[in-house]
């Protein structure tokens, strides 16, 4: 039976004592109870040596330390759970988990767990019948390269179909990033620009400036590359490049996503610049002699029609100047110099897309300054798109992975491309440069955007949480 659009009678999470179910997963299901979308049974399976009243304890300090009430939303959710304590080894955590489901037929299950354990929990919900017109909701990263990325697949794909795996990356259900693709297709003024002859190039930074807080362990084990640019910072150049899906609908989007990955050519090993900031090896966790990355700058291509020839900048990073997401699209510059003002100035036109922390769009032209002859100023006009009526990602997802909707979601094609992309730079790469923090990363970097102006420093929100939200203003380029 295939599950598409056919509403869980129930949510299972495995881990349900870990960090993500106290700071993701709680909240989430909190807002779906009170937005009317979840009635059904919620049950958190871990081996922790809980109860039940622990595991309600747990999601009432939750829901109450991310400043929800303590109202009937949250009895209901409360009353919701059931709990199951066990072994994942132990086949009988199994018979208990088919017991408290009570008879549900058509279960969500959400592996919020390490991907070493998704095996043998897919082959104890095999083991018992919990898999059968199920679905399964699997953790990023999805791998660690294309070799595991491709076993990982092989181990859900033994107990669920294709349409019932949904590989949850909560990046993609920021509101931020679903307007990249309804502000391309939504809007006709921009597409007949919006390719290789008019966009000269296009800069992505994921920016924060502050450290591993504490997960130094797990970023030994990831890295910038693997942990943002290979996912997060790859879908949003997806959503930027893809070409207008063919009809509505999650196929039609989910294979023109999948054609860009295909198009980028692979990284080699003079196409990116990895830097560590000082202080890292101090780091709980954290090897003396680590090599891992806490930045990481990419010059990507996509060769395709559209994008031939048009570099992609990419650079995301730890303890940098700033946190901030931006995209900058920069057009390039008129063919013929009229006015002498304009040609010296050395930042052409650009599309910006602010992603976080204080999200906006903004277009920047050349206005001519009053009272003057044929000279002007670069001035951005701004709209702010930050509203309080935004869901929270985890909220939007497992929301839609009850329902069977995967627009949100990654496909197994475009997770295998992706990981085709970096692959080759994941071993064979320079050491990675020392930087100071508070800076953006190792003076190497700027090579990569040498040719192209340098990099944009995006400025630091404070300097932009004065302008109202929901208007559209001017401001003058800084």
């Amino acid at each position: 039976m295939s599950t598409t659009n056919v509403h869980a009678d129930a949510f299972v999470f495995f881990g349900a004592s870990g960090d993500l179910a106290r700071k993701q997963i709680f909240p989430a299901l909190h807002a779906m109870v009170a937005a009317g979308e979840l009635d059904v049974p919620v049950v958190g399976v871990a081996h922790s040596g809980w109860t039940v009243d622990d595991l309600r304890d747990r999601a009432k300090e939750s829901c109450l330390e991310n400043g929800m009430k303590d109202d009937a939303d949250l009895k209901k959710l409360l009353k919701l759970l059931d709990y199951v304590d066990g072994d994942y080894k132990d086949a009988g955590t199994f018979d208990a988990l088919k017991k408290a489901l009570k008879g549900a037929s058509r279960p969500t299950h959400y592996l919020a767990i390490p991907p070493s354990l998704f095996g043998t929990v897919i082959d104890g919900l095999r083991g018992t019948g919990l898999h059968k017109d199920a679905r399964v909701i699997v953790e990023k990263p999805f791998g660690r390269d294309l070799a595991s990325a491709g076993k990982l697949d092989e181990l859900v794909d033994r107990a669920f179909p294709e349409d019932a795996i949904f590989r949850i990356d909560h990046y993609l259900g920021k509101d931020e990033i679903m307007n990249l693709l309804y502000f391309r297709f939504a809007n006709s003024i921009f597409e007949p620009v919006w390719n290789r002859d008019h966009i000269d190039h296009i800069e992505i930074t994921v920016a924060e400036d502050f450290g591993v807080q504490g997960r130094g362990a797990f970023y030994e084990s990831a890295g910038a590359l693997r942990d943002v640019v290979e996912n997060h910072i790859f879908q949003v150049v997806a959503l930027l490049g893809m070409e207008p899906p063919s009809y509505q609908g999650y196929e039609a989007v989910q294979q023109a996503k999948e054609s860009v990955f295909r198009a980028m050519r692979p990284l080699a090993r003079e196409d990116l610049v990895r830097g560590q900031f000082d202080g890292y090896k101090d780091e709980e966790g954290v090897a003396a002699d680590s090599d891992v990355e806490t930045f990481a700058a990419v010059r990507l291509y996509i060769d395709s029609w559209r994008w031939s020839g048009v570099p992609w900048l990419l650079r995301t990073g730890k303890k940098l100047a700033v946190t901030a997401g931006e995209v900058v699209v920069f057009f390039k510059r008129p063919p013929q110099v009229l006015f002498e003002d304009a040609e010296a100035d050395k930042t052409p036109n650009y599309l910006r897309f602010r992603l976080s922390p204080i999200s906006e769009i903004a277009l920047a032209a050349r206005v001519k300054t009053p009272g003057q002859e044929f000279t002007g100023t670069q001035q951005e006009f701004v709209l702010h798109t930050e509203s309080p009526l935004e869901r929270a990602p985890y909220e939007r997802l497992l929301s839609d992975a009850m329902k069977g909707d995967k627009a949100l979601f990654t496909s197994r094609g475009s997770v295998e491309a992706a990981w085709r992309v970096v692959n080759d730079v994941l071993t064979d790469h320079a050491a990675a440069l020392p930087y100071a923090p508070g800076t953006w990363g190792p003076k190497a970097a700027d090579a990569l955007a040498a040719d192209w102006g340098g990099w944009r420093e995006p400025v630091d929100d404070k300097e932009i949480a004065g302008s109202p939200s929901g208007t559209t203003t001017t401001q003058e380029k800084s």
